[in-house]
């Protein structure tokens, strides 16, 4: 038996990376900076959550650990055989969401990728003519960078009224586009976003996001689950390409289908926030056969708590995944191979609201295996070299397998 589920804690750092000056955002640390709060009770909340961060099953994966290579310091331990613990820094130039799962497939991306101005208006006037035109749209509103939950409030109401689509921008790459499920309508905006990406493929632009949302007031406006991502493919064939070439299923949870442009994706499991998704990965952990690639995304760490630097809300995230991962653990079997990640940072503790470049995590299990600390690799390339390695799978040209030696 031979499967892999790869777990990607959305936007959980643990400590600056070596560039992270160049985008302003050297010290960031999104786990040391949380687990800091948590201890001198500043991210305590009633009803939520009080006192240290309680992560007994990642410490228990040598988090950290992982924490300490991050930092450049020589983990005090290791944790028994099966467990093994290190970090990764990103080789792409961004810190975004397409960039960092692509390197953790495998794929460093080898080009910049196109910004809007953090000016008013944000997008360039010909792109916006373009854009009302073929869609045929009255207008549009935003223009500009913000964060999705308040331009929403802002100007929601405007919105139904007028029929103009939401359209706005941040530090990433993207393109957002926020709009009523019944008042503008789902399958509209789906459609508005196909033809916006078709326009911005011009501005090298990542990701065109469809942003859909209920409610008859600012008060009650709540965006929902049926968000898509309509992202460029990746420059190269990803791991998830090498599985299904192998014969192998990819059974994407969460937002993996839409960020890898359903390339590779043989099965797209959704579901609405964490808890969902957990739910999701263990029924795929019980579906998956011997060849199979189970990759997850938990999104709520990143977009409900870092972009909203609520530094209780994401600490209570962390803990309620946490308890989870018994379940997790309880269904691998000698052969599975298990890793844990994150494909930037978003420290909720930062000035601003973007993601920061920071390494990440690696967590694992490989039940039977004396691995132990991985040290700090250079590319999240490896972590995609490792699953392929596992899975006996043709070697990429980015990356290394930081366990083909370690295999009992």
């Amino acid at each position: 038996m031979a499967r892999a589920f790869l777990f990607v804690l959305d936007s959980f750092g643990i400590g600056h990376a070596p560039d992270a000056a160049s985008f302003g955002d050297e010290g960031a640390d999104t786990f040391g900076h949380i687990a800091a709060a948590c201890a001198e009770g500043r991210a305590d909340r009633a009803g939520l959550r009080q006192g240290p961060l309680h992560l007994p099953n990642m410490y228990s994966l040598g988090l950290r650990a992982a924490a300490a290579v991050a930092a450049g310091c020589e983990p005090d331990r290791d944790f028994g055989t099966g467990v093994f613990f290190g970090a990764a820094e990103e080789r792409s130039t961004g810190k975004d969401t397409p960039s960092g799962h692509w390197e953790i497939a495998g794929v460093p991306v080898p080009f910049e990728w196109g910004y809007f101005p953090e000016t008013v208006p944000a997008f360039p006037a010909e792109l916006t003519a373009r854009l009302i035109e073929e869609a045929e749209l009255p207008g549009i509103l935003g223009d500009c960078h913000a964060s999705g939950t308040e331009i929403i409030a802002r100007l929601g109401e405007e919105h139904v009224r007028t029929g103009k689509p939401i359209c706005y921008t941040s530090a990433d790459s993207v393109f957002q586009i926020a709009a009523h499920e019944r008042h503008f309508g789902l399958e509209r905006l789906y459609a508005l976003c196909e033809t916006t990406r078709r326009l911005v493929d011009d501005y090298k632009i990542g990701r065109v996001i469809a942003r859909p949302f209920v409610g008859e007031s600012a008060e009650t406006f709540e965006r929902t689950a049926n968000r898509r991502d309509y992202a460029v493919p990746p420059p190269e064939p990803t791991l998830l390409d090498r599985v299904e070439a192998a014969g192998g299923r990819v059974i994407g949870i969460g937002k993996i289908g839409d960020i890898f442009a359903h390339q590779g994706v043989s099965v797209v499991r959704k579901g609405a926030g964490n808890m969902a998704l957990v739910e999701a990965a263990l029924g795929a952990m019980d579906d998956a056969e011997d060849g199979d690639l189970v990759f997850a995304n938990f999104v709520d760490f990143d977009t409900l708590f870092g972009h909203r630097r609520d530094v209780a809300g994401y600490a209570a995230a962390l803990e309620a995944f946490d308890r989870h991962l018994p379940e997790v653990f309880a269904r691998l079997k000698r052969g599975d191979l298990l890793i844990l990640t994150a494909d930037h940072g978003c420290d909720p503790t930062w000035k601003g609201t973007d993601h920061t470049r920071e390494r990440v995590p690696i967590l694992g299990m490989l039940p039977g295996s004396r691995a132990g600390s991985i040290g700090l690799r250079s590319t999240y390339a490896d972590i995609g070299e490792t699953v392929a390695s596992h899975l006996g799978l043709p070697a990429g040209r980015h990356g290394v397998s930081f366990l083909t030696s370690q295999h009992a």
